[in-house]
């Protein structure tokens, strides 16, 4: 099927055509005959790299330029949407509708924004959580809505990720019955039964335009499924990196999922000492330029220097701890093929296109709570797997499980190369999960009776699976405690939200925190300092696992626990009345006083090596603070705190920076961050102005400041180079020399 006879408007076959894709895939050729093009609801589960995404291109398009709608991509990860986004963005050069480009939007944080600027974009590319908020605060825009796309729709099998998915969907569908929908993955099981749930047609298949060999790993030789060896020169003693070394010798690229942070970065290390020998000279001396630039790209940290250390070896580690700059130029890189080993935990399995030769999955256990280290599910090992295999490059892609004993290779080979993934179920009905779902459903006036409420949740995939009886129960009780806590009121048989639920589901937060928040702050702690708010968000069950302090820090912790009592709004518990809530205790404490560090500028190694966490753990509580600190801000509105307001806005700012006081302005313009803020503090340039009536040649040789951040200060203050400077700084050389390393925006 060639894409010329396609139904399409011309000037999208051209962009088509023009990138070199003439003919579609067996799996999008099955998609086109299911009527996809002509709006029908499609669930399509089909290999990575198999064209699902061109699907999508091609619906949307035809969906904006012949029935003028608008066209929502919904991706779990934040890195996969600006991996969309910018796939969409090509066709807004070249395809116009009514005269205008195609415009395409991304919205991925700030779960308090109304976002009405998005009703401008034909595209819209959000997050599941994104699109959730964005749904609470009904905006005009999601009318216009007509067609709808989920990538790696089995996550709705994810305990964590999967309910917000399926509840954005069914809320797309509540608001317009004539939304066309198409389901993307690469892996279900239960296809038909998703189907049937969208009221779908669906397509299938195994299609690889790069074929698949998956093995087992053992004693250095790698035993294929179909029976086939191959024997692996021992480097080392770690298998692993023998695998790695060997793909690479042979040309190729690999990609190694580790089960952890701290795992993955130890991994690429232990590789990287290694593959150094490996790399031509050439290649070596374009890895010194490109560690460089990724030191100068925002504020130093553990992490870049790590990142810069490994570059220079040709390895590298991506997890959740990376700033999204750093996300995106490691994986820059490898697509390049300059990176040739790159180690992940698992999440990169989630749609990242980062196809590699090899795949190596170093650890087939994760830790899991409750359980320990527990194998992982088959659907996520395909979804790992799926990745080898570059299209263009590789004639066959090599997924290879690492065992230690022949027993433990007869599990891997039995258990997940010769299994088929598992069902995928729907995870919506736990109470802590589907509580801030029920009051989003009345705050947003999407139900306005308890029988609306069910008749909502009936449309779930949990309700096609299960029955809505199998969740009444729970959601009646969940009312009743909304309704309990004022976030709720009843008129008859109206149930309206009040003030203080509609706020509290706006901000996307826990009705839980929302209530712990709102009772604390009518306490009033005997002094109420930084300290009093950095604990009190540490309790609520939206901060996420907190840092739990080790045996070592028990008493230490407890002491100075008790040394600032009168600044906490929550009693010390006592450890003999009750041992489990005193050590829950003492890791909320742990945790406020590492923001509580963080804000004095104590340096990332200081923390680390001082409460013993990792940066990535660092990274997010310092995210889940941020918007913890707004949501108590906008909650001490409502009672007119205003004490706690003025508090809770400046410590925010002062956490999503790590600063004192005194550098909250400095750190305001743009290129300058803790760091940079309290060399120029330090230094006497403490205001605008002070920066304004400095000489160039003062501030650009400041450390870390240099020519090109001297003279975007200058600019940033309204204050201009002088002729004489301008001369010197076009005839000097600097400038190309330190636009690598010196600066890149934040």
């Amino acid at each position: 099927m060639k894409i010329i006879n396609l139904p399409l408007p011309e000037s999208v076959k051209e962009v088509v055509i023009d990138s070199g894709i003439t003919e579609l895939y067996p799996p999008q050729k099955e998609a086109v005959k299911a009527g996809v093009l002509e709006g029908t609801n499609l669930v399509l589960a089909s290999p990575t790299a198999s064209g699902k995404t061109l699907i999508a291109e091609l619906c949307a398009l035809k969906q904006i330029l012949e029935k003028k709608g608008k066209v929502l991509y919904l991706s779990p990860l934040r890195a996969l949407a600006s991996e969309k986004f910018e796939e969409f963005n090509k066709y807004s050069s070249i395809v116009k509708i009514n005269g205008n480009p195609v415009s395409v939007g991304i919205s991925t944080g700030d779960f308090d924004s109304v976002a009405s600027w998005l009703g401008k974009f034909d595209i819209i590319v959000t997050t599941n959580e994104k699109a959730d908020s964005l749904l609470r605060h009904r905006l005009d825009w999601a009318n216009d809505i007509s067609f709808v796309i989920a990538d790696e729709v089995h996550l709705l099998n994810d305990g964590s990720r999967g309910p917000t998915l399926e509840v954005v969907l069914a809320r797309l569908l509540h608001i317009n019955p004539q939304l066309q929908v198409l389901a993307l993955s690469a892996t279900i099981n239960n296809v038909k039964e998703i189907a049937n749930w969208l009221k779908a047609e669906y397509v299938t298949t195994d299609w690889r335009p790069v074929s698949l060999r998956e093995a087992v790993f053992l004693d250095q030789e790698i035993l294929y499924k179909d029976g086939s060896t191959k024997e692996i020169q021992k480097k080392t003693r770690n298998s692993t990196i023998n695998l790695a070394l060997a793909s690479i010798k042979a040309g190729g690229q690999a990609l190694i999922f580790a089960s952890t942070r701290k795992s993955s970065v130890s991994l690429a290390k232990k590789i990287g000492d290694h593959l150094v020998e490996l790399l031509s000279k050439p290649l070596k001396r374009s890895l010194i330029q490109e560690a460089d630039k990724i030191l100068g790209a925002g504020e130093r940290t553990r992490i870049s220097d790590s990142l810069a250390k490994l570059i220079k070896n040709g390895t590298a580690f991506h997890h959740a701890g990376l700033v999204s700059v750093q996300r995106r130029f490691i994986e820059a890189l490898f697509r390049q093929g300059k990176i040739k080993v790159l180690v992940a935990t698992p999440t990169l399995a989630f749609g990242v296109n980062l196809p590699a030769r090899t795949v190596i999955i170093h650890d087939y256990r994760r830790w899991t709570p409750g359980y320990g280290n527990y194998p992982i599910t088959i659907l996520d090992y395909k979804q790992m797997a799926g990745r080898a295999g570059r299209p263009k490059y590789d004639k066959v892609g090599e997924s290879v499980l690492v065992s230690k004993t022949s027993d433990e290779a007869d599990f891997l080979m039995e258990n997940y190369l010769l299994s088929s993934p598992e069902k995928i179920w729907s995870k919506l009905a736990v109470e802590k999960i589907i509580r801030s779902h029920v009051l989003s459903t009345i705050a947003s006036g999407y139900a306005h009776t308890e029988n609306g409420v069910y008749d909502f949740f009936n449309r779930t995939f949990y309700a096609h699976q299960y029955n809505i009886r199998a969740i009444k129960r729970i959601i009646a009780k969940i009312l009743q405690y909304l309704y309990d806590q004022e976030m709720l009121e009843l008129y008859g048989d109206n149930i309206v939200a009040t003030r203080f639920g509609r706020r509290v589901s706006e901000l996307y937060i826990d009705p839980l925190s929302g209530v712990l928040i709102r009772d604390s702050l009518k306490q009033k702690p005997l002094r109420l300092t930084s300290l009093s708010l950095l604990h009190l968000i540490t309790q609520t069950p939206d901060m996420g696992p907190i840092m739990r302090p080790f045996s070592r820090e028990l008493d230490k912790i407890a002491i100075l626990a008790e040394d600032h009592k009168e600044e906490l709004f929550k009693e010390v518990p006592n450890p003999w009345d009750d041992h489990i809530a005193f050590q829950e205790f003492l890791g909320e404490f742990k945790t406020a006083m590492i923001l509580k560090n963080w804000i004095e500028e104590e340096s990332e190694d200081t923390l680390i090596d001082r409460f013993g966490i990792q940066p990535g753990d660092l990274y997010r509580v310092i995210e889940n603070a941020k918007w913890l600190l707004h949501s108590t801000s906008e909650l001490s509105k409502l009672s007119g705190n205003k004490r706690v307001l003025s508090m809770a806005l400046e410590l925010n700012e002062r956490v999503s920076k790590g600063i004192k006081k005194e550098l909250l302005s400095l750190v305001r313009l743009e290129g300058v961050g803790r760091v940079r803020g309290r060399i120029l503090y330090d230094k006497g340039f403490r205001t605008f102005n002070d920066i304004k009536l400095a000489s160039f040649e003062e501030l650009k040789n400041l450390p870390l400041i240099g020519t090109i951040l001297a003279k975007k200060l200058k600019e940033q203050v309204g204050s201009s180079l002088t002729k004489q400077e301008l001369e010197k700084l076009s005839e000097g050389k600097e400038w190309k020399q330190e636009s690598l390393s010196e600066f890149q925006p934040k």
